[in-house]
């Protein structure tokens, strides 16, 4: 170990590889090396790391897999240059927020086959993150600062314990790869739309039902969804032709359809209310007569051949959520929604 330190000191060398070398502790020697860009001790059996490990000033890039780590070393948020991390197979059960919070160069993070349960709200620190892989944790849940991450470009939560998602996932929108797969989630956010960029999304082995809204308009080349508990095509009829609104439905569809006109009274006026413009915001479409609405809807389901409309080869059939209006436009003859539950949802 002594020579390959001495090589690299002596040689000007920017990169050590300490890898399976039966270490317990990072030899103090490798903090004579300033020059040190690249650190691997992966498959040793280190549990700490000292604070003179901030003497590697140009440290990019660390490998710790392997290891007997059962946290995040608080050292790890004082190295700026830090680039790439990994930390997989340890003992890792918590993610200290200090540690997260002070990784804001970061661009891969790899904590695959540790412990974690949570993540702290502090990820949002982490801006400059392209890739993150947690796979094979007991996550239980994902918070929403993950939104904050807009450079992450892929997400590996797969084999973790999450029953959902947050909504501002689909905040990340520079997403080109998300695995899903072994999880407990029973749906996925409305909004996925916003993720124009995804390439790859594996959600097998789930409790999905189906998918949100407009998921066919995805750029998908791959999709893997087997194992869920996806709604099966059983075209049922409408018990009911017309639903009575509220109020508050009325008028809020009202202004949703006057704000499509741009020279409106209504569409002019808006946004001197904020509060109403933030209320209408949440509306939805209509699938099939494309009139706006609010909170109230009659959920459907319609079934996508994947092979034709998203140009996908090997996989079939899938069931994606649609949102309509009334009983009305349900009833309407020759369309291919059909209804999941005989009743009106309204929102409050």
């Amino acid at each position: 170990m002594e020579k390959s330190v001495a090589r690299v000191l002596y040689g000007q060398g920017t990169s050590l590889n300490l890898t399976s070398r039966k270490i317990k502790a990072v030899p103090e020697c490798v903090f004579r090396i300033r020059k040190l860009s690249v650190l691997q001790l992966t498959n040793n059996s280190i549990t700490a790391l000292p604070a003179e490990l901030l003497s590697l000033r140009r440290l990019a890039e660390l490998h710790l897999g392997n290891n007997a780590l059962k946290e995040l070393p608080a050292v790890l948020g004082h190295l700026e240059s830090l680039k790439k991390l990994y930390l997989f197979s340890n003992q890792i059960t918590v993610v200290a927020p200090e540690v997260m919070g002070g990784l804001h160069n970061l661009v891969v993070l790899n904590l695959n086959h540790n412990q974690i349960q949570r993540l702290p709200p502090e990820i949002r620190s982490l801006h400059r993150l392209q890739h993150l892989s947690l796979l094979d944790n007991r996550l239980e849940e994902v918070p929403a600062e993950l939104g904050h991450l807009t450079s992450l470009a892929e997400l590996n939560l797969t084999s973790n314990n999450l029953p959902g998602l947050p909504q501002q996932l689909y905040q990340c929108k520079e997403l080109t790869k998300l695995y899903l797969a072994r999880n407990k989630l029973t749906s996925l956010p409305e909004g996925i739309r916003a993720l124009t960029k995804l390439q790859v999304l594996d959600v097998a082995g789930n409790k999905l039902f189906m998918f949100p809204v407009q998921f066919h308009l995805l750029p998908l080349r791959e999709l893997h969804c087997e194992g869920n508990r996806f709604v099966r095509c059983e075209p049922m009829s409408a018990v009911q032709d017309r639903e009575v609104l509220s109020l508050k439905e009325l008028v809020a569809r009202f202004v949703l359809l006057e704000d499509r006109n741009r020279s409106s009274l209504v569409h002019r006026m808006l946004p001197h209310y904020p509060a109403l413009t933030a209320l209408v915001a949440a509306g939805n479409c209509c699938e099939l007569c494309l009139n706006p609405f609010l909170t109230t809807w009659l959920e459907c389901v319609h079934f996508i051949s994947p092979k034709k409309d998203m140009k996908m080869k090997g996989v079939r059939t899938i069931p994606v959520r649609a949102l309509l209006c009334s009983y009305k436009c349900l009833n309407t003859q020759g369309h291919s929604y059909y209804g999941v539950a005989t009743r009106i949802t309204q929102g409050h």
